[in-house]
């Protein structure tokens, strides 16, 4: 077996529809999984405000349009499940019971087939609809009235998916029999947002605001967000804006040591700070 293809071998059937499933999905297929998805006859709301994405996350994956609400539907699902290893679904608990592809009656069925079912929130929480900006905005990465840069709580479930198929594949290679595997989107987003409730990324905190190194200034013709986070990295940016340090962690925390830096970043073009991060090794990157 390849090293980088773990899943060679494992054939996956999804039925999770949106963002993390296809992420999912994606990922799957990239450690050698087959993977075949299934969709309504409505097609994945994916294809619909964001075909080139779908595209993307399918790559490689075979399709099939099943009304499973129908015999005809579900009895083509259940001749794709006699030879599949993992089913991945995104449904409420209520509506995968009404399928008939609840985990008792999947299990009896197919006892080496593993079931992922990725939901909004863990146990009986997972009727309550939601989505990655409510899961977002339940953990304090929601700010002012901005919506957030990216669909983090439903990458990061997608990676939680992607992990809990790895697991039932362990465990149906040692055991011989298939499991059931929870992903909560909103659980997804609580870890994604451990380092605000540890208060890292808080103004006050290291990784926030409150270290020198670590921030994002203006500089002549953009911006600049600068990383010089450990104490060499940090040495050598106060080195080039002319900062003496008595200390190299603790002089960084000080209000004088980010003026003098504020003040040296904004008399630098990018094609300069470009030039001085090579020079003299500094973790930077340059903005419009």
């Amino acid at each position: 077996m390849s090293s980088t293809q773990p899943l060679r071998g494992t054939r996956v059937v999804s039925l999770a529809l949106n963002l993390p499933g296809p992420a999912a999905l994606m990922r799957l297929a990239q450690m050698g999984a087959t993977c075949t998805k299934i969709n309504p006859p409505s097609g994945d709301p994916m294809q619909h405000y964001t075909p080139e994405g779908y595209a993307l996350m399918h790559k490689g994956v075979k399709h099939h349009t099943l009304d499973l609400k129908t015999d005809a539907g579900q009895a083509a699902l259940h001749k794709l499940l006699t030879k599949t290893d993992v089913l991945l679904t995104s449904f409420r608990p209520s509506a995968l019971t009404k399928l008939g592809l609840g985990w008792k009656s999947l299990h009896k069925q197919y006892p080496a087939l593993s079931l992922i079912e990725v939901v909004g929130a863990p146990g009986p929480l997972a009727e309550i609809p939601g989505h990655d900006l409510t899961y977002q905005a339940e953990v304090g990465l929601v700010n002012g009235m901005d919506l957030p840069p990216s669909l983090f709580a439903d990458m990061g479930g997608a990676l939680m998916a992607s992990e809990a198929t790895l697991k039932a594949v362990l465990h149906q290679r040692a055991k011989g029999k298939g499991s059931r595997h929870e992903v909560a989107l909103s659980s997804a987003a609580a870890w994604l947002a451990l380092p605000r409730q540890l208060r890292m990324t808080t103004p006050d905190g290291a990784v926030g605001g409150a270290h020198a190194g670590y921030r994002v200034y203006a500089c002549k013709n953009g911006r600049v967000a600068v990383a010089a986070l450990e104490p060499h990295f940090a040495m050598s940016l106060c080195e080039a804006a002319g900062v003496s340090l008595t200390h190299p962690v603790k002089d960084l925390f000080k209000p004088a040591t980010r003026q003098a830096i504020e003040a040296f970043l904004a008399s630098q073009t990018r094609a300069q700070l470009d030039k001085l991060a090579v020079a003299k090794d500094i973790p930077l990157m340059t903005l419009k």
